[in-house]
């Protein structure tokens, strides 16, 4: 009888803790610790049990954070939290759906100054207000990796040059997907002197002369690996003229996931390719032939899963150490032609399944020497 009654006193707990799980989640390693807060009034000290973790991902549910601005002072002076920030294990942190006061991203900046964290990722964000000026007693974060994925921001096109003042000058890794205004103020944005992987994909409004305009003259000089997957490219020698324009000399291109024409526009002035580029990727871009205007010598070239119906000729390829065309009519038997109205008309039954399970290209970012931890 007592065993009976127990259970059921015991069936209430069950039954809540099964519909009403906790909305923060640390492995059994404190390396990992997640937390959604979805309900309208969350209890945000959850999130102190993720003091231990080494990644840290937040997500608001879409809230509106001012009211935080009551409750905390973003103004105070951080060094007062210094030792403790210090101590925290956090290398990276994500922090995603919610309407942020500019206000209350500076004062979280500042503190996180004085942490380790070394990548920082921002997504599904409505940043409000403008960014005060950087104080003089200041200290910028010193990350290595920043990533930003559907952030926008009340200040438009100046929001980059903002942002970068909080920042210390040794981030070496960008990544600004599907970006409100991809275009930056460039007058105002300083050089990046270390960044050496900058991602612009999915931002399919950017285009080639949009491409120009974010490309701030001479403002990344030392990128080695530039990715502009689905992001309006027409052509090979478009994105050279704009790469010329702004000084930007990569030794990575990934064009993929882009509509690209094979044939150049006759009248366009011939732009003559930097020799540091060394790898050019143009996998998933429709291409029924190979496109004019590639470098003279490449060591790597990705046509894959493309609609080549036929083997490409020597003299349509550059020189080229290691080229892939998996993925290509030509080489499986039976693939149907192309033609057109179709848009899977002569595609590889295994590429079309790749860009299905891709889905959105960006989601595989230049991370290239920004896993090591200082």
């Amino acid at each position: 009888m007592r065993a009976s009654c127990l259970l059921l006193l015991l069936l209430p707990l069950v039954h809540v803790s099964a519909t009403t799980p906790e909305p923060c989640e640390l492995d059994d390693e404190d390396f990992r610790c997640v937390c959604n807060f979805s309900e309208p009034q969350p209890d945000w000290s959850e999130a102190f049990q993720c003091v231990s973790a080494v990644e840290v991902e937040i997500h608001a549910g879409g809230l509106n954070l001012e009211p935080f601005l009551k409750r905390v002072d973003a103004d105070a002076d951080p060094r007062q939290y210094a030792d403790t920030v210090k101590a925290l294990r956090v290398r990276r942190l994500t922090v995603g759906a919610a309407q942020v006061p500019a206000q209350l991203l500076v004062g979280a900046l500042r503190v996180l100054a004085y942490s380790r964290l070394k990548e920082l990722t921002l997504e599904d964000l409505k940043i409000t207000g403008t960014m005060p000026p950087l104080p003089l007693e200041a200290t910028g974060l010193a990350l290595s990796s920043l990533r930003l994925r559907n952030v926008s921001w009340a200040t438009g096109r100046s929001w980059l040059a903002e942002l970068q003042q909080w920042l210390k000058p040794g981030l070496k890794v960008l990544s600004i997907a599907q970006a409100h205004s991809p275009a930056f103020s460039c007058e105002q944005v300083r050089a990046f002197p270390a960044l050496t992987s900058l991602d612009l994909s999915d931002n399919p409004g950017l285009g080639e002369r949009g491409l120009m305009a974010a490309l701030c003259p001479h403002k990344f000089p030392a990128i080695q690996n530039l990715a502009l997957r689905n992001t309006g490219m027409e052509t090979p020698t478009g994105v050279c003229a704009a790469l010329a324009a702004a000084g930007v000399q990569p030794h990575s291109l990934d064009l993929s996931h882009n509509s690209l024409r094979a044939t150049v526009n006759p009248s366009a002035p011939r732009c003559m390719w930097s020799s540091a580029l060394n790898s050019l990727n143009l996998s998933f871009a429709g291409l029924e032939q190979v496109p004019k205007g590639l470098p003279a010598k490449l060591r790597v070239l990705d046509l894959s899963c493309n609609r080549l119906n036929r083997a490409p000729q020597p003299d349509e390829l550059p020189e080229v150490d290691n080229l892939t065309l998996d993925g290509n009519p030509f080489l499986v038997p039976g693939t149907a032609l192309p033609h057109e109205g179709s848009m899977n008309s002569g595609v590889v039954p295994a590429c079309a399944r790749s860009t299905l399970s891709v889905g959105v290209s960006g989601t595989l970012v230049l991370l290239q020497g920004a896993r090591g931890f200082a």
